[in-house]
C-alpha cells in the first residue's frame, strides 16, 4: 500500500508497513496521560478558586468581626437581650387577650410551646412558671388602656432590633421617630396575629391527623408527625421573621441575595448555641442558683438570650461586610443603600 504526503510542497512517496498499528497501547497510557494533562490544569484552576474562596471568606468574616467589635456589637447584644426579656411579658398579655377575644384560651398556650420550642430546656422551664402565671391571670384591661401600654411595651423589643441592624449595616436612620415606632407597634401586632393563626395549626393538628387517618389508616403509626410539625413551624417562624426584619426593619433596602448569608449563620448558629448551653446548664446550672439564688431562673433567660442577640447582630454585620466587598469604589455603603430604597439618584 502506497499513499503520497506532502510536506512542504514537495510530492514524498512512503510506503507504509502492513503490520498491526499498536492501537492498544495509544489507548492505554498515551490515552491516559492525554486525559491526565488536560486534566491537571482543571483541578489547578479548582483548587485555585477554592483557595480565592476560603481567602474571601476569611476576609468577609474578619471584617465583620471588626465592625462588630468597633459598633460595640457586645453591648447593643445586651441591649436586645434585656428590651427581648422585658417585652415577652407584655407580648404574652397581647397574646392572651387576643386569645380571649377569639374565644379560646388554648391557643395562648401553642403560641408559647412554639416560642420556646427550640429553646433549651433548662430555660425554657426556668420561665415555665411565670409565663402560666401571665397567661392564667385574669384581666379586665382587655382591649383597654392596659392593653394599649402592653402592646408599647413589647414594641421595644422590635426597636432594639432597629438599632442592631441600622448599627450592623452602617446606615444612619432618617425617618420620623413616631412612624418607627407606629412601624414597630405594627410588627408587633402582625406578630401576635401571626403566632395565634400558628397555633391555631397546632391545636387543628389532632383533628386533622385524625381525619387523615381516617381515609389513609397507613398514617396511623405516624402520628409523632405533630411534634416535628411544631418543631418545623417554629423553625420556619423564625426565618420568616429573620427575612422580615432584615429586609425592612433598618434604614435602606437589602435583596433577598444580599440578607441570606447572615440569616443562615443566625439560624445555624442560634440553634448550636442552644444546645451547647442546653449541654452547659444541664452540668452546672447550679452555679446560677447558688449565685443568683430565687433570680437564676431570669439570669438563665437573660444569658441566652444575650448569646442569641450576639449571633443575631453579628449576622448583620456579616451581611453588611459581603455587601461593603461588591461595592465599587467610591461608594459608601449608606449611599448605596439610600439609592437602593430611592432617596437618593441611582
Amino acid at each position: 500500500m502506497r499513499r503520497t504526503d506532502h510536506v512542504n510542497g514537495f510530492g514524498r512517496a512512503r510506503t507504509l508497513s502492513p503490520r498491526k498499528c499498536d492501537c492498544d497501547v495509544f489507548s492505554g497510557s498515551a490515552l491516559l496521560t492525554l486525559v491526565w494533562s488536560q486534566a491537571t490544569p482543571i483541578k489547578a484552576f479548582q483548587s485555585g478558586l477554592n483557595v480565592k474562596l476560603v481567602r474571601y471568606a476569611f476576609h468577609v468574616g474578619r471584617d465583620a468581626l471588626n465592625h462588630f467589635l468597633a459598633d460595640d456589637g457586645w453591648a447593643i447584644a445586651s441591649h436586645i437581650a434585656l428590651s427581648a426579656l422585658m417585652a415577652l411579658f407584655p407580648f404574652l398579655i397581647v397574646i392572651t387577650s387576643l386569645a380571649g377575644f377569639f374565644g379560646t384560651q388554648e391557643l395562648a398556650d401553642q403560641v408559647v410551646d412554639i416560642m420556646i420550642e427550640t429553646w433549651p430546656d433548662q430555660v425554657a422551664d426556668a420561665l415555665t412558671g411565670e409565663i402560666h402565671n401571665v397567661l392564667t391571670t385574669t384581666r379586665g384591661d382587655a382591649l383597654t388602656i392596659g392593653l394599649a401600654l402592653s402592646i408599647y411595651f413589647a414594641s421595644n423589643g422590635i426597636e432594639s432590633l432597629r438599632v442592631a441592624l441600622n448599627r450592623a449595616y452602617g446606615v444612619t436612620e432618617t425617618r420620623s421617630w413616631y412612624w418607627l415606632r407606629l412601624e414597630s407597634i405594627g410588627y408587633t401586632l402582625v406578630a401576635a396575629f401571626v403566632a395565634l393563626a400558628l397555633a391555631l395549626l397546632i391545636v387543628l393538628g389532632p383533628f386533622l391527623l385524625a381525619t387523615a387517618e381516617f381515609y389513609l389508616p397507613v398514617i396511623a403509626p405516624k402520628v409523632h408527625i405533630l411534634n416535628v410539625m411544631r418543631y418545623g413551624i417554629a423553625i420556619l417562624s423564625l426565618v420568616a421573621a429573620l427575612f422580615v426584619l432584615h429586609t425592612w426593619l433598618p434604614a435602606g433596602r437589602r435583596t433577598l441575595a444580599q440578607i441570606f448569608p447572615g440569616i443562615i449563620f443566625t439560624m445555624v448558629a442560634s440553634l448550636i448555641s442552644a444546645a451547647l448551653f442546653g449541654q452547659y446548664l444541664a452540668r452546672f446550672a447550679g452555679n446560677y442558683v447558688t449565685t443568683y439564688a430565687g433570680l437564676a431562673s431570669v439570669i438563665i433567660a437573660l444569658v441566652f438570650l444575650y448569646f442569641i442577640a450576639a449571633i443575631f447582630v453579628y449576622g448583620g454585620a456579616l451581611n453588611a461586610a459581603i455587601i461593603r466587598s461588591r461595592l465599587p469604589d467610591g461608594v459608601t455603603q449608606q449611599e448605596a443603600q439610600m439609592r437602593a430604597r430611592g432617596d437618593l439618584p441611582a
